[in-house]
């Protein structure tokens, strides 16, 4: 099953709704963080796998975010191999 949500509170309403193997969320996102988010999913379900996105210029923000139990992060622009490797690497 795949989800896609528009803001951080949607993301944790849908992962309680979905419980995905895999969450991809973006750190700028409006209503509720994609921080605040990851922090959410992961004190309700700590075995949950995230994978943080951002653009140049913010990863200050996704140190947070693997300290607050994200997998992995991966900078925008996307490279298709890099978001390969941190999914495979994420799941397994």
């Amino acid at each position: 099953m795949i989800g896609e949500a528009e803001n951080g509170k949607e993301a944790v309403d849908l992962y309680r709704n979905l419980n995905p193997d895999l969450v991809k969320r973006d750190i700028t996102k409006p209503v509720l963080s994609g921080l605040d988010a990851v922090k959410e999913i992961k004190k309700e379900f700590p075995f949950a796998t995230v994978i943080m996105c951002s653009a140049m210029g913010q990863q200050k923000m996704v140190v947070e975010a693997i300290e607050a139990g994200a997998k992995d992060f991966i900078v925008k622009p996307f490279d298709e191999i890099r978001v390969l490797d941190a999914i495979h690497r994420a799941l397994n």
